[in-house]
């Protein structure tokens, strides 16, 4: 079982230290989260459940001799295992496969994930304010790829939520081997770093707590986009700092796509913006001094096919006779990164 009680407790003292009502709140979702977990990993929700759990079970007990979060996501050194072990944690891993986001180094091991996630968090990076000491949320995470950057970056604490408990334990999964352990071999210190199996419909009402909020590759997937707009401020303390990464189009103010049916195969897209209409929308929720600082077309050399993942990729969901444009002749994935005040 995943175990939430070090990121319950760090809850309970972050809302103890002030008694402004920000800091309250976080304080009464610590008190609903066991509530919360229990019904979004029960066995009835998830058939598949025990399996993800043993392949946590399963992972070979190693101790890195060092990890990185700040230049990459890093976990040991080859020469920190013998290849056996290698060969079993690649055997646990792979039972948790599709793996989406990344990649990750382990101990000797490369998980060539889907997605290039470090080409991202490379273009956001600069822009951002520095999180040092900072409270961050990470919304629709996936595996937490993001999160351990963040925590690289020098994050106070890092929340991650996603709705898929796939993703959730594979988290978890290379988690288990950053924990300090005492000469009994029990944990004495986590990286303040979680991934909750949770969506942002689970968050309390006027939160108003995190420093940062992250939603990447979520707002085309909600039916309503400026609520989501007013969820992400409702979660940020005043100053606080969006950082919004979806899809957009070409286009001047007040052009949407709005697929009737699939995009990129995908059924679940809403709205895809042009980058001014989405700036209108940010000012229209409230937001101060929304700016666009990247955008991009997305390469089959960041989402693809891999070992790790050998579903379809962005390859499989374009026309084959030209590349600039979806399957269903949509204009082709283009990805932009936004950043706002609360």
């Amino acid at each position: 079982m995943i175990d939430y009680q070090d990121l319950i407790a760090g809850l309970h003292q972050l809302g103890a230290q002030q008694s402004t009502l920000k800091q309250s709140s976080l304080t009464r979702w610590a008190e609903q989260l066991p509530e919360q977990i229990a019904e979004q990993l029960s066995l009835q929700r998830w058939g598949d459940l025990p399996q993800w759990q043993q392949s946590l079970a399963q992972l070979p007990a190693l101790t890195p001799s060092s990890c990185d979060f700040k230049n990459a996501v890093r976990i040991g050194q080859a020469g920190d295992c013998s290849e056996p072990q290698r060969q079993a944690l690649r055997a646990a891993l792979m039972e948790l496969h599709p793996w989406r986001k990344g990649p990750y180094q382990l101990f000797g091991l490369d998980i060539d994930t889907e997605w290039r996630s470090d080409w991202k968090w490379q273009r956001l990076l600069p822009h951002i304010a520095p999180l040092q000491d900072r409270l961050v949320l990470d919304i629709g995470c996936g595996n937490g790829y993001h999160c351990w950057r963040m925590l690289g970056e020098g994050a106070k604490r890092v929340i991650g939520i996603d709705p898929s408990p796939r993703f959730v334990h594979q988290f978890y999964a290379l988690k288990s081997f950053t924990r300090k352990l005492d000469p009994d071999n029990l944990p004495i210190e986590e990286p303040p770093v979680d991934v909750l199996p949770l969506g942002i419909e689970h968050l309390p009402n006027e939160l108003k707590a995190f420093d940062t909020v992250f939603s990447m590759g979520v707002l085309y997937h909600r039916r309503s986009p400026i609520d989501h707009l007013l969820e992400l401020k409702a979660c940020l303390k005043n100053g606080g700092q969006l950082v919004l990464e979806t899809l957009v189009i070409e286009g001047d103010e007040g052009q949407v796509l709005v697929p009737e049916g699939r995009y990129a195969k995908m059924r679940n897209v809403w709205y895809i913006p042009s980058p001014p209409t989405l700036l209108s929308w940010l000012r229209k929720c409230g937001f101060k001094a929304p700016r666009l600082v990247d955008v991009c077309d997305t390469s089959a050399t960041e989402q693809r096919s891999t070992e790790w993942m050998h579903f379809e990729s962005l390859p499989d969901f374009l026309d084959p006779d030209d590349s600039t444009r979806t399957l269903e002749g949509h204009p082709a994935p283009r990805r932009a990164v936004f950043i706002a005040e609360c």
